[in-house]
């Protein structure tokens, strides 16, 4: 693993969030245009091109409108889907200490920081800027790691937040949060009785058509956010091992978030890939889908960080 500079890093998640801002649109309107031309009556690509300019004006108003409403409502529904609340200053301290201090090192703003009522052990930064950054961190990793773990953490976290990590990273669970959404409508039309009830032998081509064609740009979208997830992890590993002199005391607190990171309150896998680890359910730990995991191995981040230690 190379590591390079904090302001390296900032510049190529901002090209990452223009390329993934470019990148989606444009395989939804692939995705589009390959609906109408292969339910198309007669595939004639003169009328498939007409329909196509007809329909793109509502496809882009739809995905502008989901996107601003994901954009601007984000942190309200992350932290809904996680159950986090805010965290009370008078009676946690030594959290409030901790996060004040790494970001008076660095110069930065402190985010809002928030609790999650689990005894798992497992923490996620979120946020578009200045104004919605926030740390969440689970009751069993406050109480379960000593101050140097913890610090590590909260380090972590806000690695991703200089990083803009977080900001790419919403980018593209609202996309592929749409890719979703149409896959399992299609999915849906079929499972109640798309293809039965009045339909035709069209009706039923038609539904399996638009399944197939959003099923590969879901996978598109998967493998899109997949190349950029990975590495980020490293990276912010990195940046808390610089921030605090401590690459040991985050080997040491990933050692122990192993043991228990699934908080169980957190059922969409899109939230989760916000974690600090996104622990795969045990009947999934090994299977083809492992190959997609949004983290590197966490036993790989320890023998990393154990280098420097």
């Amino acid at each position: 693993m190379t590591y390079v500079g904090i302001q390296t890093q900032i510049r190529r998640n901002n090209f990452n969030s223009f390329l993934l801002i470019v990148a989606f649109p444009l395989v939804l309107l692939g995705m589009v245009y390959a609906i109408l031309f292969f339910t198309a009556k007669q595939q004639d690509p003169q009328i498939v091109n007409d329909n196509f300019i007809q329909v793109v004006p509502f496809v882009v108003i739809g995905t502008s409108v989901w996107f601003m409403i994901a954009w601007f409502f984000h942190n309200s529904m992350i932290h809904m889907a996680t159950g986090a609340r805010p965290l009370e200053r008078m009676t946690n301290k030594r959290v409030y200490n901790l996060v004040e201090n790494l970001c008076i090192s660095k110069g930065m703003k402190i985010p809002q920081i928030y609790i999650i009522e689990d005894d798992s052990l497992n923490a996620f930064a979120s946020g578009v800027n200045e104004r919605t950054y926030s740390v969440s961190l689970s009751r069993g990793i406050i109480e379960k790691l000593d101050d140097d773990e913890l610090e590590g953490v909260i380090a972590h976290e806000l690695s991703h937040i200089r990083n803009r990590d977080v900001r790419l990273m919403i980018i593209s669970i609202i996309f592929v949060g749409i890719f979703a959404f149409i896959a399992e409508m299609a999915f849906r039309s079929i499972r109640f009785g798309g293809l039965s009830r009045g339909k035709g032998k069209n009706g039923g081509a038609i539904i399996l058509v638009v399944i197939v064609v959003s099923a590969v740009c879901y996978l598109i979208a998967i493998l899109l956010r997949f190349g950029i997830s990975r590495s980020r992890e490293y990276m912010a590993d990195a940046g808390a091992a610089e921030m605090t002199r401590k690459p040991y005391a985050l080997a040491n607190a990933l050692r122990k978030i192993d043991q228990d990171p699934l908080i169980e309150a957190v059922q969409r896998r899109d939230v989760a890939q916000l974690f600090i680890e996104n622990p795969q359910p045990e009947e999934k730990k090994f299977s083809f889908g492992n190959f997609f995991s949004t983290h590197p191995p966490i036993q790989k981040r320890i023998e990393l960080l154990d280098q420097f230690a």
